[in-house]
């Protein structure tokens, strides 16, 4: 899926080295809003497992995890997924995204929210996509606005981050075809 500046594509196993120097090089800054991450995670032999997972999610139709890459050198700056994809009377999934800290503000994340939810909607046809950001990283929740995304509340205590439970303002985003 390609934007104006980024595209976003599945990972293969040739991305393995890039992803891994993408988490290296960014773990404080993710892991300020990242789920607790063991040592290992940053390791090749993690990366190459956790893409192996990504091609099964893909194939079963679970989840879409896939790289940000910049038009014009191809570079790798950041990751975006639909997670926990329900399908029956749901047609929803979780939204999640990371975006290298030196290529924040240029509005890559806008960019590949929104061709995530071209996807999301238009090939997997769902209905609805949710996202939780703790109330105090306003930039995301700028992204998600810019997005199309309106708020619906604070989700109390509800995802373990960096050792601690957070609070996540719930934004969601429905389908318009529906």
């Amino acid at each position: 899926m390609r934007g104006s500046n980024i595209y976003i594509r599945a990972f293969t196993e040739k991305d393995t080295d890039a992803l891994l120097k993408l988490q290296t090089e960014n773990r404080a800054f993710f892991e300020a809003f990242a789920m607790d991450r063991s040592e290992d995670f940053y390791t090749r032999e993690t990366q190459v497992k956790r893409i192996e997972q990504f091609a099964e999610d893909i194939e079963h139709g679970k989840g879409y995890y896939m790289g940000i890459f910049k038009k014009d050198d191809h570079f790798l700056v950041g990751t975006i997924n639909l997670f926990s994809v329900l399908r029956g009377s749901l047609q929803t999934a979780f939204l999640g995204y990371f975006l290298d800290e030196k290529h924040n503000g240029r509005g890559f994340t806008t960019e590949a929210v929104k061709l995530m939810v071209r996807f999301a909607f238009d090939e997997l046809k769902l209905h609805r996509i949710e996202a939780g950001v703790m109330p105090r990283n306003l930039a995301s929740i700028r992204v998600l606005e810019k997005s199309g995304f309106h708020k619906e509340g604070i989700a109390k205590s509800n995802v373990r981050i960096n050792g601690k439970w957070e609070d996540h303002q719930v934004l969601a985003i429905i389908n318009p075809a529906d």
